[in-house]
C-alpha cells in the first residue's frame, strides 16, 4: 500500500487560557495497481491525524480502470469548488506531468504516464476532490462495449485506416 501525505494544516482554538492547537492531515493512498483514495484526519499531535487520515483513506479507496496499467484511458476534467483539472492519458515515458497533490495520486494509484492541468484554486482538498471527480468519469474499452452491446474490436481501432486484424489485436490486449 502506497501512503503519501498531502498537506498537513494547523490549526488554533483560542480559549480563555490561551490557543489550543490541532493538526489536521490529508493523505492519499493507492495500491499502485488502479486503487486510491484520499482520507482527512484531525487531531491534536500530527502522528495520530495522520493515522486517522490514512484509515478514512482506505475505506474510501475507488478503482480507476488504466490502460496497459500505466496510463488513462481516456481524457478527463473534473472540477470542486473553484479548483478545475483537466487529467490526459499520455504515450509511454511521458512520466507523471502533474502539480503538488495531483502527483501524489498517481503515484499512489500505478500511473506512470499522464499529463494535467490544474486551473483555479491550489487549495490541495479542492485539487484532490477534483481529480477524484475526473477520474471517476474514466471508463475502459471492455465496460463501453458492455454498456453498448457492442465487441471491444468494434469501438477500437476504426480511424486512420485501420483493418479489422488490428482492432481484433488492440481489443484482445485490453485488460481493463
Amino acid at each position: 500500500m502506497i501512503e503519501k501525505l498531502v498537506h498537513i494544516n494547523r490549526v488554533s482554538k483560542t480559549v480563555k487560557g490561551g490557543k489550543r492547537f490541532g493538526f489536521a492531515a490529508l493523505v492519499v493512498v493507492g495500491d499502485g495497481k488502479g486503487r486510491a483514495g484520499f482520507g482527512h484526519g484531525k487531531a491534536r499531535e500530527v502522528p495520530e491525524a495522520i493515522s486517522k487520515a490514512t484509515a478514512a483513506a482506505k475505506k474510501a479507496m475507488v478503482r480507476v480502470p488504466l490502460k496497459d496499467g500505466r496510463t488513462l484511458h481516456h481524457d478527463g476534467n473534473g472540477h470542486f469548488g473553484a479548483g478545475r483539472v483537466t487529467v490526459r492519458s499520455a504515450p509511454q515515458g511521458t512520466g507523471i506531468i502533474a502539480g503538488g497533490p495531483m502527483r501524489a495520486i498517481f503515484e499512489s494509484l500505478g500511473v506512470a504516464d499522464v499529463v494535467t492541468k490544474s486551473v483555479g484554486t491550489s487549495n490541495p482538498y479542492n485539487m484532490i476532490r477534483a481529480t477524484f471527480e475526473a477520474l471517476g468519469e474514466q471508463t475502459s474499452p471492455k465496460s463501453v462495449a458492455q454498456r453498448r452491446g457492442k465487441k471491444i474490436a468494434d469501438l477500437l481501432g476504426r480511424g486512420h485506416g485501420a483493418t479489422q486484424q488490428t482492432a481484433e489485436a488492440e481489443a484482445a490486449a485490453v485488460v481493463e
